[in-house]
């Protein structure tokens, strides 16, 4: 409002027939200056009706000038304009060391006689400049020393020039081009961001300029070159800021004297790109009705010591990394090839020897040796599964041949310990029904497992992949002959060192469930107590100790148990209720979540990148529910428009209309139900399982840590929203 109509405003509400001399009043509420008429006086108070007609009552303390004119509403907008005026710098110089009133001030810048506006012009001025001046209380001030005025100059110089930077990089932003130190700080800006620091607000104020979101924003202007680097470098960025590469150190060696394993010829089944080999096993006596099965474990933990660099090194990492076509051990190469079981040497090991009768496979004995063993030979998965099938297998127990000759594919030589793995696997499927039946129900390997192949690499290169291989996608059954031999025979490990270790006292890791009922997870703690999912009593993880944090701590126990026996506890490296096993538990199950959470994300960017490369616009999958649907031949989970009120198992074709490799989004429609005869078996029974529970939360919204508000003073419904992207908001970042 101009300051002649305030004042005009203000003078009708002055002017009384009874009081011609009006009395005014200017006061402070709350660092915000206001005029009015003074109705009443009291000893600590004064009543003042504003120019609006409201009336307070004000402390006396925070009344600062009285006028009789202008009018209150003419004072202040004169005063105002006036105080824009005044030149701080030279009022700075007029001002007396001491401390001064605004009235002073007044009178030594304007006029020896300076009247209520100019007056009330040096109060505002002074009070929005306290870089200047001091505030000392009622109306009075203090100028501040030459130094902290440089220095109060020099910050507010730049913020300036903090404020214009802001304002350019989010002008090139919006025009397409990505300033530099954007661009170095993507990830710390996207999901862990200083929202003080000029990189943020340039792309929140980008962002709001556009209209888009920061993730379309960064994209379009060159900030992201590859969706799948984005995805690792931020994975880097979260867990390894300090890079993947380790310190270097050396293999310890061990050094007390072990005895060499008597007759045992060790094999090991792993996949081709495993270099941590860190479990094998033997099979002696068979046909003597006594037989004795080994588990033999690599040893580092007799090396190793706690506290130690390189246990530094594997308590700082966890756990190795996997991934298609690359992954990050947990010790460095030189480390894990001093103690990893390769064939052709004897190595280290922690060996269980379970000696069985051959025909009732009943467990006579159970002993735990710390001994080197004869490593025969590496038997690879993807080498053997062709050639060996259940039928098989069970055609050698009954004389009938070797695996080589009848197995699926005939292979032209014997397959390698063909009686011992023939022995195994009756074992395991003896050990597997003897766990469902505590389970109360049968483990169901109705899906499938998958395996990527990413074109000219094997998984053990030291460079990532760039995310432009091509991939292969196969399917593995699960619960194949091998599979289960191998997982059988380390939960036989596993469980037998957890209850050895509880029966004598010595405090280890253990893995639990308390039951197999809905929402009841596996956990991680230092009790023993059951597996309800496993069927055992007692449950660790012991059997990788090259790649699991966990299982080298549980092999420094369970050394100290075959050393010491019943005095083991004393001896132990961790005792009882011990602080430091309590931060490992801790950690690792962090690590290893995260880690796991990036392997599932990183699988579904190469299914995404399957479908796209192999221009694959329909795909067959089965229901789970509220229209989310797992692709029947990928290990993908997505939401399909239209599939909303179909049961679960219900089997169904998907049109791809959009795939989004930065966000890992499907965008899918509902093409075709199948019939009924199509249903995929046991999709009910898979309902509560952890792994659908881990898909589903790979199809989830990739979330930003970017707040975009609306600006002071802009309409709220024309800003952003808090940022995410998912199924349910598409995104212009085509894959």
């Amino acid at each position: 409002m101009p300051c002649a109509a305030q004042a005009h405003r203000g003078a009708i509400g002055a002017k009384t027939a009874d009081n011609p001399v009006v009395n005014y009043a200017l006061f402070d509420e709350a660092g915000k200056f206001l005029a009015g008429r003074v109705l009443s006086e009291a000893e600590s108070s004064i009543q003042i009706e504003l120019d609006s007609g409201k009336r307070v009552k004000v402390k006396a303390v925070h009344v600062l000038l009285r006028f009789a004119q202008p009018a209150p509403a003419q004072l202040l907008c004169a005063a105002r304009a006036l105080s824009e005026d005044i030149d701080l710098n030279l009022a700075w110089e007029f001002a007396p060391e001491g401390d001064f009133g605004f009235a002073d001030l007044a009178r030594d810048y304007f006029d020896p006689k300076a009247d209520a506006v100019h007056q009330a012009a040096a109060l505002i001025r002074l009070f929005e400049a306290p870089h200047y001046f001091r505030r000392m209380g009622k109306g009075l001030f203090r100028k501040a020393s030459e130094d902290t005025l440089k220095a109060a100059l020099l910050g507010i110089e730049r913020r300036k020039q903090t404020a214009a930077q802001i304002e350019q990089w989010a002008q090139d932003l919006v025009q397409g081009q990505c300033p530099g130190p954007i661009r170095e700080q993507l990830y710390r800006i996207l999901f862990k961001p200083d929202k003080n620091a000029p990189e943020y607000k340039a792309v929140v104020e980008a962002a709001r300029l556009s209209q888009s979101s920061p993730l379309d924003l960064l994209k379009d202007a060159g900030a992201i070159d590859s969706p799948y680097q984005f995805h690792w470098k931020r994975f880097l960025f979260e867990h390894f800021p300090r890079g993947t590469g380790f310190a270097p150190v050396a293999a310890p060696a061990v050094e007390e004297s072990l005895p060499l394993a008597q007759g045992v010829q060790a094999f090991s089944i792993d996949d081709s790109s495993t270099t941590e080999i860190d479990d094998a096993i033997s099979v002696r006596g068979l046909g003597s009705g006594s037989v004795v099965l080994g588990i033999h474990i690599a040893a580092p933990a007799l090396a190793i010591s706690p506290g130690t660099a390189v246990d530094l090194l594997a308590s700082q990492r966890l756990s190795t990394v996997y991934m298609p076509g690359h992954k990050l051990t947990m010790l460095p190469d030189e480390v894990v090839q001093a103690y990893t079981l390769v064939e052709g040497r004897a190595s280290p090991a922690v060996s269980l020897y379970v000696t069985l009768d051959e025909q009732s496979l009943e467990v006579r004995e159970r002993v735990t040796r710390l001994e080197q063993v004869q490593v025969i030979a590496n038997l690879r998965h993807d080498h053997l599964e062709a050639h060996i099938s259940e039928d098989s297998l069970k055609a050698v127990l009954d004389g009938r041949g070797d695996a080589s000759q009848i197995g699926p594919e005939p292979s032209a030589s014997p397959i390698p310990f063909h009686r011992e793995l023939a022995f195994s696997f009756r074992l395991a499927q003896h050990l597997k029904a003897r766990r469902e039946a505590v389970r109360g129900k049968p483990e169901n390997f109705n899906r499938p497992d998958f395996s990527f192949k990413l074109e000219g690499r094997d998984g053990t290169q030291e460079v990532p992949p760039t995310g432009a291989e091509a991939v292969q996608i196969t399917q593995r059954r699960r619960g194949s002959p091998l599979d289960l031999l191998v997982a059988e025979l380390m939960i036989l490990a596993n469980s037998s060192w957890g209850a050895w270790l509880a029966e004598l006292g010595v405090p280890g890791i253990y893995r639990s469930q308390a039951s197999l009922a809905p929402g009841i997870k596996v956990r991680m703690g230092t009790k023993p107590a059951p597996h309800a999912g496993m069927g055992v009593s007692h449950y660790t993880w012991a059997s990788s100790p090259l790649r699991r944090y966990v299982d080298l701590v549980n092999q420094w126990q369970i050394i100290a148990c075959a050393r010491h026996g019943r005095t083991a506890a004393l001896a132990a490296p961790f005792k009882p209720k011990d602080a430091q096993l309590f931060s490992v538990v801790s950690s690792f199950d962090a690590a290893y979540t995260a880690y796991a959470d990036f392997q599932r994300g990183i699988e579904r960017y190469w299914s995404l990148r399957w479908l796209e490369q192999n221009a694959v616009s329909e795909v067959p999958a089965t229901v789970l529910k509220d229209g989310l649907v797992r692709a029947d031949e990928l290990p993908l989970v997505f939401k399909v428009a239209g599939a909303e009120p179909l049961p679960r198992g219900a089997r169904l074709t998907a049109r791809v209309q959009g795939l989004d490799l930065l966000t890992l989004d499907v965008h899918a429609t509902l093409l075709a139900r199948l019939g009924a005869e199509d249903a995929h078996p046991g999709a009910e029974a898979d309902g509560n399982s952890e792994d659908d529970e881990d898909m589903g939360q790979a199809s989830a919204p990739l979330a930003l840590a970017i707040e975009l508000e609306p600006k002071e003073g802009s309409p709220a419904d024309q800003a952003p929203a808090p940022y995410t992207t998912g199924p349910d908001k598409p995104s212009t970042v085509a894959g």
